[in-house]
């Protein structure tokens, strides 16, 4: 991978500094070109903003009412794993280190050790540790050179399961034509001994619920965003079978394992395939059938969680970009009354093995994550942790969002989700579009953190279209983006400017676009397109090029993003991606952009911004670049990511609010 190089002239610039005002020098770990000087004026007055903290939810202790939830404590720079002993009580730390950590899991008969993921510098390559809680010492399990996640636990004998793809780095030639997905199975406290249950073929393979007895594990193999496979793998034999679609069907749909039974004779899935939407499903182990337990609800179900006593279901139902709890009754498979929970979307949820309890995370647009405990017979909640928000700031009092939609150029109707500015605001406000990733992702109500500023202290609105290829919408509109269609869903956001145009309270002549991966695409493709109609763009971690990036990507990652983009070797496609890449039309870029990207993104290579923004400033154009040395497919340490929030401020009040 040949990095382009970009002048050194602009670093010098950047840091340049006036005698008359003290500025925010940008961190070690940051490459800052073209960046003006950021005033602490500014640092000051934003501040507050960039502190926001909550909890997630990571798992339940297997014997005691306590959980390990991740967080971010005052003054630290990543998210660490924590332990809650009690509602509401003070998380003891047990991580620690340069590297966030989010992930972790306990030793399944006693808690004597938990396991955790963590990687380096933003790569992705996870490894797995064993954390001694006494003592706070961590052993590496697995191989450096290979990324690994962990499946689960043979409860029996505290045997882990995880799986390991290797890294182009290791490749002859830094890519590799095929990738096979490793099975592992190893005590943690004699790594020693590990062994290879099976090689998986391709990427793709996730998940992993194991049966009680340890007998089974039931994978997803992930083929596009369109396509699912669900498998079941023998654990002492490693022998793997395929269970949905079933031997002879030719049914093209989505196919989740979402848990085996406690009896061991049920899979619990989620599938589209008997409609437009995801529905659960249980398929029976020995006679194959399949029984459709959601089918009433019009949404998708993204998620679910069994009780270990196998008498409830909780499904998680994404309502028009709102996650819903749905419990269900397991022996009926008939849905009950719905729970009382506190107003927002519904995060990350997990029962307790032994207690009649389970956790979830509630995330609203008045506040970040805060975790819960639901017993289900009854409907009853209790907290277990509260957000914290800086002094001075109630964020109660942010603005609440709603759901808009407009007509696209073929009449498709599309729509997004609008936080408008306090009321205070009089007359025609600024937008900032904010495009999501994915493609396949959506956007979602919840909290909007650090962008607090630009609504509640700017004035400004946001809005986050859900153009098509969105998820949550059914799977015809996720594929209407797939290939050579990937140009309509640009053209849904010049119909979202039209929409702006007619509306009473935005100012169309003030609009900004920005967006993260595949919304740093968008964000290009929409300054190529109608760059006139818009005053600048923040792509981050955005593809400039789908032959460059598809050449350049892990290669565990190639083959999965070709049904979503097309496929480069193929010479029509090809010829369709170099006719329409940004790269090849930064000319029509006519207004300033700020580019972000971290230096080790496997997803996204670092090359793709900077290519970009060698082109465009080739053009006379000016262009910001803000990398990040020690991050990856975006900003996960607080400090970096503070001072891209100072620079982007001093872009909006620069190019918007002009």
């Amino acid at each position: 991978m040949k990095a382009i190089l970009l002048s050194s002239a602009l670093l010098l610039g950047a840091c340049a500094t006036s005698p008359s005002a003290p500025v925010l020098a940008p961190n070690s770990n940051l490459l800052a070109q073209g960046i003006p000087p950021i005033p602490m004026s500014l640092v000051e007055r934003v501040g507050k903003y960039t502190d926001f903290r909550g909890h997630s939810f990571v798992e339940w202790h297997p014997t005691k009412n306590e959980m390990l939830v991740a967080h971010r404590k005052a003054g630290d720079n990543v998210p660490r794993i924590y332990r809650l002993d009690q509602p509401l009580g003070e998380p003891q730390q047990l991580t620690d280190g340069a590297e966030p950590v989010t992930r972790a899991s306990w030793e399944p008969r006693q808690g004597r050790y938990i396991v955790f993921e963590r990687s380096r510098g933003g790569d992705e390559a996870d490894q797995i540790y064993r954390l001694d809680p006494a003592t706070r010492q961590s052993t590496l399990l697995t191989n450096p050179d290979e990324a690994h996640n962990i499946v689960g636990w043979v409860r029996a004998t505290s045997q882990l399961l995880y799986t390991a793809v290797p890294l182009d780095r290791t490749a002859q030639g830094g890519s590799r034509p095929t990738i096979d997905t490793a099975l592992w199975i190893v005590d943690p406290e004699q790594p020693q001994g590990k062994r290879k249950l099976a090689d998986l073929p391709g990427p793709g393979w996730f998940g992993g619920s194991l049966s009680d007895d340890g007998r089974s594990v039931a994978f997803t193999r992930y083929l596009s965003a369109a396509e699912s496979q669900v498998w079941l793998v023998d654990v002492a034999s490693g022998a793997r079978r395929q269970l949905l679609p079933a031997a002879g069907e030719s049914i093209k749909a989505t196919h989740f394992d979402a848990g085996i039974s406690k009896d061991g004779r049920r899979l619990y899935v989620i599938s589209d395939r008997a409609g437009e939407f995801r529905e659960l499903m249980t398929l029976d182990l020995a006679e194959g059938a399949l029984t459709r337990i959601s089918s009433h609800i019009p949404w998708d179900v993204t998620a679910a969680a069994l009780s270990d006593d196998g008498r409830w279901i909780v499904a998680q139902a994404n309502v028009d970009g709102r996650d819903e709890l749905r419990v269900f009754d397991a022996a009926t498979l008939k849905e009950t009354a719905a729970p009382a929970v506190p107003p927002g979307g519904i995060g990350a949820m997990g029962f307790h093995r032994g207690l009649h309890r389970m956790a979830y995370a509630i995330n609203s647009a008045k506040g970040p994550s805060e975790l819960f405990a639901l017993d289900p017979t009854s409907g009853r909640s209790q907290q277990w942790t509260r957000a914290q928000a800086p002094a001075g700031i109630d964020p109660s009092t942010f603005s609440d969002q709603t759901v808009v939609r407009w007509k696209s150029f073929d009449g498709l109707t599309i729509s997004g989700i609008v936080t408008r500015p306090p009321a205070r605001f009089a007359g025609k406000r600024p937008v900032i579009v904010s495009i999501h990733g994915g493609p396949e992702a959506q956007a979602q109500m919840g909290f909007q953190s650090r962008w607090n500023y630009f609504i509640q202290e700017l004035g400004i609105t946001v809005i986050e279209p859900n153009v098509r290829g969105s998820a949550g919408y059914g799977k015809t509109f996720l594929t209407l983006d797939n290939g050579t269609k990937r140009e309509d869903s640009v053209k849904d956001i010049g119909a979202l400017l039209d929409w702006i145009a007619q509306q009473p309270d935005l100012d169309a002549s003030r609009v900004m676009v920005t967006g993260g991966s595949y919304g740093g695409y968008m964000t290009l493709a929409t300054a190529v397109r109608y760059s006139e109609r818009i005053v600048g763009g923040v792509p981050i971690v955005g593809p400039s090029h789908f032959v460059t990036f598809l050449t350049n990507t892990e290669s565990y990652r190639r083959d999965l993003r070709r049904v979503e983009y097309g496929d480069e070797r193929d010479p029509a496609t090809r010829a369709w991606m170099e006719k329409t890449a940004p790269l090849n039309n930064a000319d029509k870029i006519r207004k300033p952009l700020f580019v972000v990207q971290g230096k080790n993104d496997p997803r996204v290579p670092y090359t793709e911004s900077e290519q970009i923004v060698a082109k465009v400033r080739a053009n006379g154009l000016p262009v910001w670049y803000l990398r990040g040395e020690n991050e990856g497919h975006g900003f996960a340490r607080k400090e970096n990511a503070d001072f891209l929030f100072y620079a982007m401020v001093k872009f909006v009040e620069e190019r918007l609010l002009k």
